[in-house]
This record gives C-alpha cells, structure tokens and sequence, in this order.
C-alpha cells in the first residue's frame, strides 16, 4: 500500500490559507497513493477556538477534503473539527476515493493539560475502516499515550494503526518511542503525522514516522513541509503474527 504522510506547517487558524498549501504540496508530487494522511486539526492547528471553527458535513473543510478525494481517487484521513449538535469534538475522517465520509473517529482523551476538555467532547468508541479489506485503528495525538486503547485495536487484529497529531519539540522523543511501542506491543504497523512549525504557545518539528510490527523504522522525516511516501508490506504483518502469536495470548482486557 502507497501511502503519503503530508506532514506540513498550517498557518495559525487559517483554513483558507492551509488549504492553498496542501494544494501547493499536492502539486509537488506526480504519486499515486492509497491514502494520504493530515496532521491533526489539519486546516486550523491546535486550537482551543472550537467554537469558532467546528462544522457540519457542509463545512469549509469538510467540503474540501471531500472534493480533494474525489480528485485525486485517494482515500483521506484528516483533522476536522467537527460540530455534532451541541457537542463538538476533535475528530479523524476518513474520506474514501470517491469523496464519501467513511468513519469519523472523535478523540477519545482530549488533552487537558492545554484545557482541550473544556472545549472539546471526549470521545466514546474506537473506530476500525478499511481500505481494500486492510483495517486502520484510528486515534489522535495525546491517545497514544494510552496503550489501553490500542490494545482494544489489536484485540479487533487492526493491521495498522493511526495517530493524526500536534506534538510539540520538547516531547518529540517520546512521541517517536510511544509510536515504535505501540507497534511492537500490538504487532500491527503504527504511523504517526505529526505538524511543523509553531503557533502561539509550542513549536513543531515533524517526525512524522511508520514502523512496522517489529518496531522498524519504514520512515521518519523532521522538519520538512513534504509528503513522505512509504510502502507497508503487510506479508511482513501476516508473518509476524503467525510465526511469534502473542496476541493470542492476551489476558487482561
């Protein structure tokens, strides 16, 4: 499977803007991918500005990714800040190639650290989608530190594992070693998209990374605004799990 981390600097609650760089980064690319995967709040960075920027299905950005799928006949996993009712939640869409919403996955663990559950709805389900019967455990930043969550993935035998995030520099290392752990203790491949750049209160470095379900490093790219192309071998994920089955042996969840 072809897939492109876009990993890139949005401009601080700048939908209009941050969607002329996608397009300006889309263009820098002749591949052909299955999936290309956003950071988190992809179109605003982090902001506690929920009310300001949440949306329906007719939403600026919503409509967007829409539209791009359809285009490109790509598969689209994005940040949206998503309106449902009263509630409003910071929200994983899957858009398939044909430009329909296909799974919505909603932050289960808003970080409150940065008062993101003041102004955000905490999630209640984990979300399994597919490509081409290949299935994504799909999470969001701060969920990775939670390893409960990714074992319920790994129960459902997820083949590979997504988190969408802002992570900030001084925290980088621990990012990368929460998504190498999460790959080894579930046996799945674990990506991670992470932003560039900074916005009022952190700075951002990227690292944006997959490893595979030995815990190798396929790619991991800091500091450049690019798309970075990988392939995931899943004869690799069909032979580690036949040949060392730990998951078989789960007892505590």
């Amino acid at each position: 499977m072809k897939i492109g981390l876009v990993q890139y600097s949005p401009e601080w609650e700048n939908p209009e803007e941050n969607i002329l760089k996608i397009e300006d980064l889309i263009k820098s690319t002749k591949t052909k991918f299955d999936v290309l995967i956003f950071p988190e709040m992809t179109l605003t960075g982090f902001t506690m500005n929920a009310e300001k920027f949440a949306e329906e299905l007719d939403g600026l950005g919503t409509q967007y990714f829409i539209k791009l799928s359809q285009r490109l006949r790509t598969n689209i996993f994005a940040g949206i800040i998503e309106r449902d009712g009263k509630d409003i939640f910071n929200t994983l869409v899957h858009f398939d190639n044909n430009g329909l919403v296909k799974a919505r996955y909603r932050k289960i663990h808003p970080f409150s650290n940065a008062k993101e559950d003041k102004f955000y709805t905490a999630g209640k389900e984990i979300i399994i989608t597919k490509i081409d019967n290949i299935s994504f455990g799909l999470s969001v930043c701060y969920d990775l530190r939670f390893p409960e969550l990714y074992r319920l993935y790994a129960k459902q035998r997820a083949d590979i594992l997504v988190n969408i995030a802002c992570w900030p520099i001084p925290r980088i290392e621990q990012w990368s070693t929460l998504l190498k752990a999460r790959a080894i203790e579930n046996q799945s491949f674990m990506i991670g998209v992470n932003r560039t750049g900074k916005d009022t209160s952190n700075t951002y470095n990227g690292y944006s990374s997959i490893f595979d379900p030995t815990g190798k490093e396929v790619v991991q790219l800091a500091n450049d605004e690019k798309i970075i192309e990988a392939e995931t071998d899943l004869e690799i994920l069909s032979r580690i799990r036949t040949t060392l089955p730990f998951l078989n042996d789960i007892k505590l969840i």
